[in-house]
């Protein structure tokens, strides 16, 4: 280490595993990463990408400066013009064309930043629109949609107590690749290990042999999208077969003698074809689910995105609550952050509704206040009264992240009005925007982990101040995106602070706090004393100046039970059979009768990539990380492919080709493409990505396949069809 060189602590924001990080920093730059050992949560565990935090914080790409279009062309830009140029162009569109004229799109980084948890919000608020697509329904809403139907509580996730289970299964996930999702664990395939070490038992159900599963000792090759019906069999052998136990959880639950009816159809004898799995496999799974002393199901993207996501996900916590395992230790427990509300006394609440409001084209209801992404596109380009002409996108590139992206960015150039993003790329969306708003390299700014706190599977709470200093004509997010909710506000000339200032004293109102706790708060910027109050207020009664005297994180203790006081439903108790799940179960028993013709197609995920925007950054390319076709040799056989033969593959949104991989990871009838890539775009300044730009899996998709409980966009079990190149 050189003379003038120093470290400096950072939580990774690059995956939702949160891992403490070390940087060395030589002037102004983030010259290397490796793991904090001292770190209470992470414990020094580091992957790929926190390694390669230095070069994503340099990447010579990252946009430096505003830029806003000048007669057809992206110019840099001062602040003060970008900003001005908001002001002038979106209040009088919503004031001509009303404020659904305006419409949001939210992205996957935002639940890594500060500014990206505070401020939207507040952004949301001044427009008053209920044009708001995010990557929830992209991803993970049917887990939100399932839990407010259960427990009253959209954000009331439980997580699996890896740390003290004895028995887990996953299904639809691959964390040894993904690092966890909607379950904050650092080293979560350590944990793993240390399941098995122990004694426990690891099953996968997952169409491919995937790391994860190569690491089990049962893995369930299921066929894609069956999901449901396999987990509602496993409910119907606990039933059948009276090995559901619920235990503590027994006086807390409504609707448990309609349940045993409803799923009385799906015997592992009923489900087997279907899902391609023989039926002593199924009843073997849920004896052993049973018999564990305790045990924890988890479900993610694999059994999300697809037709039946959200009863997929509401079967994964009915299967928690019929063993006995849901919030209890070892099982499944709902975690509490530090910034959390604090705890009410138990009771009914105001419950969770679906469909509110629907969408201006096709009907679809909303979900958590989101309609889906999927019907972002025609809500653009189709004509009549609340047609979104201006656009903000936030953190988020829904041209690749989103069903057919064709469609979108067409309307995206040649329907929309004006467009900001939010981004620190022009990149595949950023590129058609009227504005772009860079934010600092993440060395510049600070970290904690609002969103994420609240899935750790142990309670603990970090922060990290800024490592570097933010340089020259840099902005921090926090102000960029205060000044985005005064200039749509029309009221762009009222300093960034009075933003923040309105925020502490609405919490403190909501709250019941005297108005002086104001005067009494910390932190050198408004974003950190909103921290401060939400830390103050908060279960533990934290402050800002504890979290900054424990620079590696303050250890808040392993998961505890908490219901009934979490409960938010009406009834206040677990709603175990609500209404609109009993309303979409015809639908899954009429996907017992089906088997598909051809090949299914499911995504994948490589440990050093995040979604579409870490594909820029050298050291991460190379490997595993590759855009191919994995197929299984049978089906390449069928097809007339050899390994590394150009692929042609097909399917209602489109036509893509790749490499084909053959492999016996997948089983045969499935093949496999990689997220995030599609990368040739012309227009776009990303020119490690643009070297090797792979191609857009979700072309393939038209988007009209939804789950319709959530609108979650199905982008697994889509049929294709798979021919050699021309």
């Amino acid at each position: 280490m050189s003379h003038d060189s120093r470290t400096a602590l950072r939580i990774c924001p690059l995956c939702e595993a949160t891992c403490g990080l070390t940087l060395t920093i030589e002037g102004a730059t983030v010259t290397g990463a490796r793991g904090d050992r001292d770190d209470v949560f992470s414990r020094g565990f580091i992957c790929p990408k926190g390694a390669s935090f230095g070069g994503l914080d340099n990447d010579p790409d990252r946009l430096r400066t505003p830029l806003v279009r000048v007669d057809g062309v992206l110019r840099e830009a001062s602040w003060d013009e970008a900003f001005e140029t908001i002001a002038a162009r979106i209040p009088p569109l919503a004031e001509e064309h009303g404020a659904q004229a305006v419409g949001v799109y939210l992205g996957n980084p935002n639940v890594h930043t500060v500014a990206g948890a505070l401020y939207p919000p507040l952004l949301l608020a001044a427009l008053g629109t209920r044009n708001v697509f995010t990557a929830s329904t992209l991803d993970q809403m049917p887990k939100h949609v399932s839990s407010g139907l259960l427990y009253g509580d959209a954000q009331a996730i439980p997580v699996p107590d890896l740390d003290r289970t004895a028995h887990l299964l996953l299904i639809g996930a691959n964390p040894l690749e993904s690092n966890g999702s909607l379950c904050t664990a650092p080293d979560f395939p350590g944990k793993l290990k240390a399941l098995r070490r122990r004694g426990g038992t690891l099953t996968v159900v997952d169409p491919r042999r995937t790391r994860t599963a190569r690491l089990a000792d049962r893995h369930v090759a299921v066929r894609p999208g069956t999901d449901a019906l396999l987990l509602a069999a496993l409910v119907q052998v606990l039933i059948e077969e009276k090995l559901d136990e619920p235990g503590a959880l027994a006086g807390h639950l409504d609707g448990y003698g309609e349940l045993a009816d409803a799923v009385a159809d799906f015997t592992p004898e009923a489900v087997a074809a279907a899902c391609g799995t023989d039926p002593d496999t199924i009843r073997g799974t849920a004896r052993e689910l049973a018999a564990a002393p305790c045990a924890a199901v988890y479900g993610r993207i694999g059994s999300c995105t697809v037709e039946h996501g959200t009863l997929a996900s509401w079967l994964v916590d009915v299967l928690n609550i019929l063993t006995g395992n849901l919030d209890r230790p070892g099982g499944a427990l709902f975690p509490l952050s530090a910034t959390a509300r604090a705890p009410r006394p138990a009771g009914p609440g105001k419950g969770f509704a679906l469909g509110r409001w629907r969408s201006r084209v096709s009907g679809h209801p909303e979900a958590k206040g989101e309609l889906p992404t999927a019907a972002l596109a025609e809500e653009i380009e189709t004509p009549g009264q609340g047609r979104i002409r201006a656009l903000i996108v936030v953190a988020g590139n829904p041209v690749l992240s989103a069903p057919d992206g064709d469609r979108l960015e067409r309307a995206l150039a040649e329907h929309l009005d004006f467009m900001v993003c939010v981004d620190p790329y022009l990149g595949e969306t950023s590129r058609h925007a009227d504005v772009v708003l860079p934010p600092p390299p993440p060395s510049r700014s600070a970290h904690f982990d609002f969103a994420l706190n609240s899935l750790a599977v142990r309670n603990q709470v970090r922060y990290s101040p800024p490592a570097v200093p933010l340089q020259d004509g840099e902005k921090d997010e926090s102000e960029i995106l205060a000044r985005l909710v005064l200039a749509v506000g029309g009221v762009h000339d009222a300093p960034p602070g009075a933003v923040d200032d309105a925020a502490v004293a609405d919490a403190l109102a909501r709250a019941g706090a005297p108005a002086s706790l104001a005067g009494e708060l910390t932190g050198r910027t408004g974003a950190e004393r909103r921290l401060d109050l939400m830390l103050r207020l908060g279960p533990y009664g934290l402050t800002l100046e504890q979290l900054l005297a424990h620079p590696h994180g303050i250890d808040l203790g392993p998961l505890e039970p908490r219901v009934p006081q979490l409960l938010k439903t009406r009834s206040g108790r677990i709603e175990l059979f609500p209404a609109p799940i009993a309303a979409d179960l015809p639908r899954l028993r009429e996907a017992l009768g089906t088997r598909p013709a051809g090949l299914v197609l499911v995504g994948r995920r490589h440990l050093r990539s995040n979604n579409s925007w870490m594909h820029n950054i050298a050291s991460l390319r190379g490997g595993s990380n590759v855009c191919t076709l994995q197929i299984h040799p049978e089906d390449a056989a069928r097809a007339g492919l050899a390994d590394g033969d150009r692929a042609r593959i097909t399917a209602a949104g489109g036509t893509v080709e790749a490499p084909a991989e053959l492999t016996d990871s997948v089983r045969p009838g499935v093949v496999s493409l990689p997220h995030g890539w599609g990368h040739g775009r012309p227009g776009t300044r990303l020119s490690v990505a643009a070297r090797e730009p792979g191609v857009n899996v979700n072309q393939l998709l038209d988007g009209t396949l939804l789950d319709p409980l959530s609108g979650t966009a199905v982008l697994n079990a889509v049929p294709v069809t798979v021919t050699p190149s021309a």
